[in-house]
């Protein structure tokens, strides 16, 4: 499978789509923040690597507490993956924080003081 084949696109939709919603509903672990985010999901073409690019809003503390949840849950988030994707193997997921939104709303704010 190619590096940018439809069929790898649709496995890292899929991944990214589950991914969030373990996340978010399944997972009860207190370090993990309410306000995390899957920003985007990338596997590889044999299926047995996937980078989870993973945005967290609040501080620095809240991020790393959450990265350190979510390593911690890996193996659980790794079997309910297995459950929910028919997939031929199961990526071992390694996550990444993304500060691409938090870098975007700050653009932002600058361009506002700007026109004023």
């Amino acid at each position: 499978m190619r590096k940018n084949s439809i069929k790898n696109t649709r496995i890292n939709g899929e991944v990214q789509r589950e991914l969030s919603r373990i996340i978010s509903r399944e997972i009860k672990d207190p370090r993990i923040a309410p306000m995390t985010s899957v920003v985007d999901a990338v596997v590889t073409s044999d299926l047995k690597q996937c980078k989870a690019y993973i945005s967290v809003l609040g501080g620095q503390k809240e991020k790393d507490d959450t990265l350190a949840g979510l390593n911690s849950a890996v193996g659980y988030i790794r079997r309910e993956l297995a459950h929910s994707i028919n997939l031929r193997n199961t990526p071992e997921i390694s996550f990444v924080l993304d500060d691409s939104i938090e870098y975007g709303v700050e653009m932002s704010k600058k361009i506002d003081e700007l026109n004023k």
